[in-house]
């Protein structure tokens, strides 16, 4: 991440800076392809006019304010989003914190004491269904409106569609992940789906199987299927190894554990305990199973390991996002 980008926890601590910049106003879950259309017409607009480029996006993210009964697969966690904003060239984003209060603010007072006081923006750029305000009440033609009134202007970016002519969605992606599809995610996503977590220490039985692992747990609401997973893996320090990953409750040691992404990375001995490292997820490999005994079990992950070697041979990033993340 750029040492000049900058994080704000909140609108009303925009440096003074930054005000009077091009705003992408969004969740972007996921920073997929439909987004990068809003972006990078963000990006666009803030050149032309020679002003910051700005992202507001709101954290956590609203359903898990309005549903919190229903565990929300977050595709992007907001220190990835933020790597990934900055690795498109925006100066800063603005993570506006959601809660019930803020779900208060009626549409005209997001615009007069957010887009305007708070931010002072010169011109907004969001998708061409934004709605925001309580109950949802502002919408694309209110934010027009309000933007000539606040001496703003206002972009609105029609969806993006696949070569399908399907629209790309973050809960499209979700379904494919949950499928194990990452192949598939990552021509939506325009990067391969990345994890980022601090490795820690587990029972370590993939050391005496001669196949030690970096044990990294994810969040509870990943709802990335359960199996094997041929992966990039990005340690701390920046170096990259090829693996291959397990993730699941590990039904032949631990069927009762759980879940647990545990990456074994090729050609690599060390420590990367208390390191927080990214696995990139290139293809699926197979679903777990339960061996018959350890020898079985042992025989299968020397298998998985030649076709995830084989898998990684000479793939080449998606995007210069892909490029920043997994190579």
């Amino acid at each position: 991440m750029s040492q000049y980008f900058q994080r704000v926890p909140g609108s009303d601590r925009l440096p003074a800076s930054l005000r009077g910049g091009v705003v992408a106003i969004g969740n972007f879950d996921g920073v997929h392809r439909g987004h990068q259309a809003v972006l990078g017409r963000a990006l666009e607009e803030a050149r032309q006019r020679g002003v910051p480029a700005l992202v507001l996006t709101f954290d956590p993210h609203p359903r898990a304010v309005f549903r919190p009964d229903v565990p929300l697969f977050q595709l992007t966690p907001a220190p990835m989003k933020a790597r990934l904003l900055a690795e498109l060239g925006f100066a800063a984003v603005v993570e506006q914190p959601f809660n019930r209060e803020f779900a208060s603010l009626d549409a005209d007072r997001f615009v007069t004491d957010i887009l305007d006081a708070d931010l002072g923006i010169s011109h907004a750029v969001t998708g061409f269904d934004f709605h925001f305000g309580k109950n949802r009440q502002g919408g694309p033609a209110f934010l027009m409106e309000a933007g000539e009134r606040h001496g703003f202007g206002v972009t609105l970016v029609d969806p993006y569609r696949d070569e399908g002519a399907e629209i790309v969605s973050s809960s499209r992606i979700r379904g494919l992940l949950c499928e194990g599809e990452v192949a598939e995610a990552a021509g939506l996503l325009g990067y391969r789906y990345t994890v980022e977590a601090e490795v820690t220490r587990g029972k370590q039985l993939g050391r005496t199987l001669g196949f030690p692992t970096a044990n990294m747990a994810l969040p509870d609401s990943c709802g990335l299927k359960h199996g094997i997973y041929a992966v990039r893996f990005r340690r701390q320090d920046g170096m990259l190894h090829d693996g291959v990953a397990s993730f699941g409750r590990r039904p032949t040691v631990d069927d009762n554990g759980a879940p647990l992404l545990e990456t074994f990375l090729f050609d690599f001995s060390g420590d990367l305990y208390g390191q927080s490292c990214r696995v990139s997820l290139f293809g699926y490999l197979r679903g777990e199973v339960k061996f018959d005994g350890l020898d079985a079990l042992v025989a299968q992950m020397q298998r998985d390991e030649q076709e995830a070697r084989a898998l990684l041979a000479g793939v080449r990033p998606l995007s210069p996002l892909d490029g920043a993340l997994a190579f």
